[in-house]
């Protein structure tokens, strides 16, 4: 018995021992920051409810970038606009590479834009922008199919007869259904339960990459087919959108014109056509489906979570609210946002 206590105890010396000559190696090339434990670094120090408050803390003791051990995994933070711009705009070739995903990875098998890294990156960032150009984003061309949504939008808004009300899903609804629009040449009505799932799962997978879950599955990815509860619930919302970009992939096989793309899928499928006798061409289904998952639910929580965050700024500075408000150019809304806010505010700024 005391041969094996004895056993356990020079293990974990040994362990220790490793650990801090790993980290007397990096510390040396890392930012200041909380001193870690081995294992599990700084976790004890971090609240998961209220980890932006932590890092905020942090910030004010170690300055705008430091270092934080989630687990034995250091992660550098950068806090303000002018480190933020001088590591992804002014050094952005050597910030360019992705932080890992494990559940995203775990399900999409590293395929599509966000879980890649290296030339396949290069080349399904640079196919992904291209096509949405052409499509619009960040023209003028767009604007016919946001005032569409724009109206469907205002119509459920006008509903709630001026009491407050949360505008979130709305919001959610209207963003993904441009990004429908685009990708699979399509939108849905608010009510329509499919889409409702969809966006179930969307939200969910946020939920769970931002909780204490997700720091769980960042330093044990390897675990994450054994662990029960959230991870596996986040991994079968990850397949459920899987299985349904595969199905609007197959129904547009079936129609697809190449001399006329109507959607993202077309031009992906068109390219895949182009490229078929590469070897190693990095168009093909997999890339297809994992890019389609990444656009659909990247677009849908980051637009709409702006919009929301811009409709709080409202609710703070009422006097604003007076003036000309152009939503996304839109004229036709300054008298539904710009004089009547009176959506329910959740969060305080």
């Amino acid at each position: 018995m005391w041969s094996n206590a004895l056993l356990v105890f020079i293990l974990l010396c040994l362990i220790c021992i490793a650990w801090f000559k790993e980290k007397s190696k990096r510390k040396t090339q890392l930012p200041p920051g909380p001193s870690p434990l081995p294992l599990i670094g700084n976790i004890l120090q971090i609240r998961p409810d209220k980890l932006l408050v932590t890092l905020q803390k942090f910030q004010e003791k170690y300055g705008s970038t430091f270092t934080v051990y989630f687990g034995s995994r250091p992660v550098v933070i950068l806090c303000g606009y002018d480190v933020v711009k001088e590591a992804l705009i002014d050094r952005k070739d050597v910030f360019s590479a992705r932080g890992k995903m494990p559940m995203v990875e775990y399900v999409l098998k590293g395929y599509g834009i966000t879980a890649s890294n290296g030339e396949r990156w290069k080349q399904m960032r640079r196919f992904v922008l291209t096509t949405l150009r052409n499509f619009g984003m960040g023209k003028r061309s767009i604007e016919e199919r946001i005032q569409e949504e724009a109206h469907f939008l205002v119509e459920e808004f006008r509903k709630a007869k001026g009491e407050p009300f949360d505008p979130t899903f709305f919001l959610s609804c209207a963003v993904s259904n441009i990004i429908c629009s685009i990708v699979f040449g399509r939108r849905f009505n608010y009510n329509d339960k499919h889409f409702l799932s969809l966006l179930s799962y969307i939200n969910g997978i946020i939920r769970i990459m931002n909780s204490a879950w997700g720091l769980v599955l960042y330093n044990f990815e390897r675990l994450i087919r054994y662990i029960p509860g959230p991870p596996q619930q986040g991994v079968q919302y990850l397949c459920e959108l899987k299985a349904f970009v595969n199905k609007m992939v197959e129904e547009s096989l079936k129609t697809l014109d190449p001399q006329s793309p109507r959607h993202f899928i077309d031009c992906f499928l068109i390219k895949m056509q182009q490229d078929k006798e590469i070897v190693d061409s990095e168009f093909h289904i997999d890339n297809l489906v994992a890019s389609t998952v990444n656009l659909f639910i990247a677009g849908t929580e980051t637009v709409s979570s702006t919009l929301r965050y811009g409709l709080l700024i409202l609710l703070k500075y009422p006097e604003i609210q007076g003036t000309k408000i152009h939503l996304f150019g839109l004229h036709k809304l300054d008298n539904c946002l710009g004089c009547q806010v009176h959506f329910k505010a959740g969060v305080k700024l």
